[in-house]
């Protein structure tokens, strides 16, 4: 049956949801390309939001609640793919993403929330195989860069090499502009999780908790300050590597190992090299000791709610969000000391003005690029699920570049 859509933007009146719609707006408005639609819980938010981005009053407003379960199920049968922006999902997505499972709807989001990707993975991965459903997690800077950089750079490596890189080293370079307000609940609710079952703890420390039935090699620590000879500098720990790294593992897991089973993958950030970056470096671990604690402290949470994260609408300027960038490097290793370099590069801060970008673009390769021959029903990660496909359609049109570097 026809469907009147190709995208629905579920939580369009949110501060990154409206960043979704305005893109789509700017890209694609006038395009005969892109059907799509805004749906929300408030009709007169969304209305709203669809003059705020100067959209003409025929753009299409679908009222859905996230906890309506017949309201979902009724929305999502009229689109080919849904981009989720409700987050944090593991207290607001799981209804959507089951009316998609159930209706063989495709589904994108902005999730690192590695908790509830694991417990989606098991409860619904048989259902959206069966159904046709694919369902597409962590499309946003969590994890498209890093997800996406290892598959270019393995691709790379087998044209060059005709073998794959056994181990590879992620390290972000450069990053100007913050993580969305978003990340920051999601980290909130997940540390908030963990009080509640300790022994999900255990979950969030496995590099292979996106991988049932498989457990690689032991992978490299990412807590402390320490120097990397490949990448002649010092680095420290890098906030996302914990829900990054699962992805690229589980990328390799759902493309059939193709890195071979005993792949090491860890990220960093470069600080520099000497005494200065040695300093930077150990600033940094020691910052990222402190936070975890605070996080665990409930006064301390409270006051992050209240007065430091951006309140639900807000967020950076589009002067912060245009002047935001961010550069990653990639080494990798054959098991043969062949080594090769690349580096992703995105023109935007990563938590706003690049994700937007980011999930939009997955949403249409999704629709428009991978058929369901090439990738069928279930719950994928955007390298194992559109690959190179994606790498060339961001590319294109979202500001990303992806090239292999020459080492200095």
């Amino acid at each position: 049956m026809e469907k009147p859509f190709d995208l629905i933007v579920f939580g369009a009146t949110g501060f990154t949801g409206r960043l979704v719609a305005e893109y789509l707006l700017k890209t694609y408005g006038a395009s005969d390309t892109v059907a799509w639609a805004m749906a929300g819980r408030n009709l007169d938010k969304l209305a709203a939001a669809r003059r705020e981005i100067g959209a003409a009053d025929s753009l299409p407003l679908l009222q859905a609640d996230a906890t309506d379960a017949a309201a979902l199920a009724a929305l999502v049968r009229q689109t080919r793919v849904v981009i989720s922006t409700v987050g944090p999902y593991q207290r607001h997505g799981e209804p959507l993403l089951q009316a998609c499972v159930d209706a063989g709807t495709d589904y994108v989001d902005l999730c690192g929330e590695p908790l509830w990707m694991a417990q989606m993975i098991a409860r619904h991965e048989a259902a959206a195989r069966a159904s046709g459903a694919r369902i597409v997690f962590s499309c946003g800077f969590d994890s498209i860069p890093f997800d996406l950089g290892v598959v270019f750079l393995q691709a790379e490596a087998q044209r060059r090499f005709g073998r794959p890189l056994q181990r590879v080293r992620g390290r972000v370079r450069v990053m100007k502009g913050g993580f969305s307000g978003g990340t920051m609940a999601s980290a909130l609710a997940t540390v908030e999780a963990i009080g509640r079952d300790r022994g999900l703890a255990r979950v969030l420390a496995n590099p292979f908790a996106l991988t049932p039935g498989f457990r690689g090699p032991a992978q490299p620590e990412g807590d402390s300050a320490a120097y990397d000879e490949a990448a002649a500098a010092w680095t420290g720990p890098f906030v996302m590597a914990a829900i990054n790294t699962k992805n690229v593992h589980r990328s390799n897991a759902l493309r059939g190992h193709p890195w071979g089973s005993d792949f090491v993958y860890d990220e960093r950030m470069l600080t520099g090299s000497g005494a200065a970056g040695e300093r930077r470096a150990r600033a940094l671990a020691r910052t990222a000791k402190l936070q975890t604690a605070a996080l665990g402290f409930g006064p301390a949470r409270e006051l992050l709610r209240r007065f430091v994260l951006p309140k639900p609408g807000q967020g950076p300027s589009p002067s912060e969000r245009d002047h935001g960038h961010y550069e990653v490097l990639f080494i990798g290793d054959t098991a043969q000391r062949q080594r090769l370099r690349a580096v992703v590069r995105g023109d935007r801060d990563p938590g706003y003005g690049s994700t937007c970008k980011l999930i939009s673009e997955s949403a249409l390769c999704l629709a428009q690029d991978t058929r369901p021959a090439m990738c069928g029903g279930g719950i994928w990660t955007p390298g194992a699920a559109m690959g190179l496909a994606l790498v060339r359609r961001l590319q294109a049109r979202a500001g990303l570049s992806f090239a292999i570097e020459e080492p200095a």
